[in-house]
């Protein structure tokens, strides 16, 4: 994958997340009706598999991974954790399976290590939310019944 590091990681690292947003809406326009769950499949590829973790007014925890081998049991990967708020229209990557949350990560480190984490985890979201466009993956609707979410508020 090709880097990208912008001298006003800030400023874009804003625009990433709306644009992850945007991206999210074109997988899944119907997002700010969240259910449990809901797969995407497109023909010859992993089906990608999307989990509501959290709901609350403005903000919803996913969890966003390609289901790998799924008759073999389980291997979902990247397992992307993404916070989206509806009122701002952004869509946050907050963890992936190798890379724990943010704070956990960096505890003590200064702003520009935390900036820098945050920006690598949502640049890759982009890129990964392109790469799924551009295959055809479409989530329909979502089914409510079959995992409920973790927690709402």
């Amino acid at each position: 994958m090709s880097v990208f590091c912008p001298v006003e990681k800030s400023f874009w690292l804003q625009k990433v997340c709306e644009s992850n947003y945007r991206k999210l809406l074109d997988l899944l326009p119907d997002l700010s009706r969240a259910g449990a769950v809901a797969t995407a499949r497109t023909m010859g590829r992993p089906p990608l598999y999307l989990r509501l973790l959290e709901r609350s007014r403005y903000t919803l925890l996913l969890e966003l991974s390609h289901d790998f081998a799924p008759e073999h049991g389980r291997s979902r990967e990247p397992a992307l954790k993404i916070r989206i708020c509806l009122d701002s229209k952004t869509a946050e990557a907050l963890s992936d399976h190798c890379r724990p949350f943010v704070l956990d990560a960096l505890k003590k480190e200064q702003a520009r290590a935390v900036l820098d984490y945050k920006w690598s985890l949502n640049y890759f979201l982009a890129r990964w939310l392109d790469h799924c466009l551009a295959k055809n993956y479409r989530f329909g609707a979502w089914q409510s019944e079959a995992e409920p979410c973790l927690a709402t508020a």
